[in-house]
């Protein structure tokens, strides 16, 4: 088939490499802009592009994907499928409709639960024990599209939205090799989505607050649906601390108050303990709970703000 690729970050990538050991064409690649970053405000390339470069494939950057000339250089590709995964934007009627095909969208999640830009990371937030990855067949929608394949992994305990990710990019790119397959020999037909829809809103990084008045349960399952971005955090002293890695535990305590800060930081909760694993101090590295107690004089009593 002749293919063109619409991604953008880390994610993305497992599938772009397969579509190029496959024996699809690829016609070009659509990612977002090159973002700037660090306090020299370098533009750097997202990771999309920096591969397709690599190897040779035309990369397109369109600051709007409306722009009539964009449309005209997709048009005149001619592509028989548009494979989508995290590029970032919804893709308008006019591209939906340009291949035969049409446009396949690689989604991190069991449809129609968690449609939306963060479903792996709402996924961990609300402790859900299962997720997996879905092709569909774009529509107007937000992931609203016809089913065509699904694959479920389980969410183990120590399972971080960095783990899960990685974990269901590696799926996705087996999901759309098996699903390219069964379009072309025609043994594949799209299915309406089964069940009820949940929402996976984009996240900010003021999301990350941590409330303590939560229960330990959900403080735990916050803190690694938030790791590595936008990463939990807190303030102890007017320090803002991000707050990386916990367990929860049993016990009555208060809200926010260190009950223990000897080797380990015991937190109270709204229902619970939370023992605090890792941390890291704003501007320095993360360490364990004893690292971070050497070199503070931090005593039970004290509370997170």
């Amino acid at each position: 088939m002749r293919v063109i690729f619409f991604g953008t970050p880390v994610f993305a990538l497992p599938t772009l490499k397969s579509l190029l050991r496959s024996e699809h064409e690829i016609l070009a690649v659509i990612t977002q802009p090159d973002k700037r970053k660090g306090r020299s405000s370098v533009p750097v390339a997202p990771p999309v592009k920096v591969l397709a470069l690599e190897k040779s494939i035309q990369v397109y950057q369109p600051r709007t994907i409306k722009d009539p000339s964009f449309m005209k250089q997709l048009s005149q590709q001619n592509p028989d499928v548009i494979v989508v995964i995290a590029y970032g934007k919804i893709l308008p009627p006019s591209i939906l409709h340009l291949p035969s095909y049409g446009c396949i969208n690689v989604h991190a999640s069991l449809l129609p639960r968690y449609r939306g830009a963060a479903p792996i990371q709402w996924a961990l937030i609300n402790g859900e024990q299962t997720t997996g990855m879905t092709t569909m067949l774009m529509d107007e929608g937000l992931d609203t599209g016809p089913v065509l394949l699904q694959k479920e992994t389980e969410i183990m305990n120590d399972d971080t939205f960095e783990t899960v990710s990685r974990r269901l990019s590696e799926m996705g790119a087996v999901l759309l090799m098996e699903t390219l397959k069964g379009l072309n020999d025609r043994s594949l037909k799209p299915v309406p989505q089964e069940g009820t829809p949940s929402l996976a809103p984009p996240l900010r990084k003021e999301d990350g607050k941590l409330d303590w008045t939560k229960t330990a349960r959900e403080i735990f399952h916050f803190v690694r649906g938030m790791y590595p971005w936008p990463a939990a955090y807190c303030y102890l002293n007017n320090e803002r601390i991000k707050i990386i890695k916990v367990k929860a535990l049993e016990g009555t305590g208060l809200a926010g108050r260190i009950e223990k800060a000897e080797r380990e930081i015991i937190v109270g909760t709204g229902d619970g303990f939370i023992s605090i694993v890792e941390l890291q101090p704003e501007g320095k590295k993360r360490m364990t709970a004893a690292s971070f107690l050497a070199g503070r004089h931090i005593q039970a009593g004290s509370f997170f703000q």
